[in-house]
């Protein structure tokens, strides 16, 4: 596919290029992921100065007046570097929904913060047995005067741990998986009644589960008629999440074939026998094809509708058969220091790894696929 980048684009993308290769390499990589937050708060603050967090927010709102195809190039950029910010979890979950569902003070109040890097969000939809389907909502919201109280559960709350406002999917009217009914809301992290329990995931990322018993909520949007902007905002996140992948696969087929032309065995590079290179050009053909997956679902996105959803999810699913194909490639050619924590090859894999699972499943987006019309 031939996919020309406009001046601006490229010149986002060499600047995250540039930033990456500085003051990004690997190691720091490994020692930001086991920190206590999990990732630098001044990297983020750099973000923010350099405009990366503006690019998705309308012009009006104080952003770049980007769209999915700009989000889709800075995150495959980030993947080459496996970056552990949480740019999906805090402007394109949070701060997307504010934008597309929130009021104009709401926008106001929370949009800005968001990007001069002083706010962080995340978005807490998914429950015990929904398997990542956003209408599956258990979790009540009762009015009470001029607020509402929330209580229920949810889990796997990305960027749960760290952040300052929580929007949570909650039930105003509606049976369990019914699309009429669902509500967002704005929710302290530190409010009485929310109690976070956050876990390191296995490729360095941060998450938490959190319970809601009574917590204050404030409405965004229009109470019960929140799950079509949810979704949009799930698809764009899932070619965001996708397109990330995309960089994470494309170092590892680079680094395997380096490797192969240096690793030698009986006297000659491995990467000289035919049955490795074979494998090896699978795993650049898997990349080509899952890139091109990603240009359709990018440009797709910019239609809206059906065949918006259709190409979000024919993606999700591309992403996780070739992330696997790819990852697993990786380590074996490696051999034994595929294994290691002291080279990258198996950190690209976990990070593979958790994608796949990550904003629905293969399986949840083949049947969503299937019943979109």
């Amino acid at each position: 596919m031939n996919f020309e980048l406009s001046e601006e684009q490229q010149m986002l993308v060499d600047s995250i290029s540039k930033f990456l290769q500085n003051d990004y390499d690997f190691e720091t990589r490994r020692k930001l992921a086991v920190s206590e937050l999990g990732y630098s708060a001044d990297n983020w603050k750099t973000f923010a100065e350099l405009g990366w967090l503006s690019v998705p927010f309308a012009e009006e709102n104080g952003g770049f007046g980007g769209t999915a195809i700009d989000v889709m190039l800075m995150m495959e950029a980030f993947g080459k570097a496996l970056i552990t910010e949480p740019f999906i979890p805090t402007v394109i979950l949070g701060g997307r929904l504010v934008e597309v569902l929130g009021s104009a003070e709401q926008k106001a109040s929370l949009l800005a913060s968001v990007i001069q890097g002083e706010l962080q969000m995340a978005l807490a939809y998914d429950e015990p047995g929904a398997r990542g389907n956003p209408a599956c909502v258990a979790t009540q919201a009762e009015q009470n005067g001029e607020g509402y109280s929330l209580s229920g559960q949810k889990v796997m709350v990305l960027n749960g741990h760290a952040a300052d406002k929580i929007l949570v999917t909650a039930r105003t009217s509606g049976g369990l998986t019914e699309a009429d009914g669902v509500s967002v809301f704005v929710v302290d992290a530190k409010a009485a009644g929310v109690t976070v329990t956050a876990f390191p995931s296995m490729e360095g990322g941060r998450a938490a589960n959190i319970q809601l018993n009574g917590a204050k909520g404030e409405l965004l949007g229009v109470a019960g008629a929140a799950l079509p902007a949810l979704e949009t905002v799930l698809d764009e996140a899932v070619i965001a999440l996708g397109s990330e992948a995309v960089g994470a696969m494309e170092v590892l087929y680079k680094t395997t074939v380096d490797y192969c032309k240096t690793r030698k065995q009986f006297g000659i590079p491995i990467g000289k026998f035919q049955v490795l290179q074979h494998r090896m050009v699978e795993m650049f053909m898997a990349h080509e094809l899952t890139q091109s997956s990603m240009y359709m679902a990018g440009l797709r996105n910019l239609e809206g509708g059906d065949v918006a959803k259709k190409a979000a999810s024919a993606f999700k699913v591309q992403v996780g058969k070739a992330g696997r194909y790819i990852g697993q490639q990786a380590v074996q050619l490696h051999g034994g220091m595929g294994m290691t924590d002291e080279l990258n090859v198996g950190f690209y894999f976990k990070r593979l790894t958790a994608i796949d699972a990550l904003l629905g499943n293969p399986d949840y987006h083949l049947n969503r696929y299937a019943t979109v019309a």
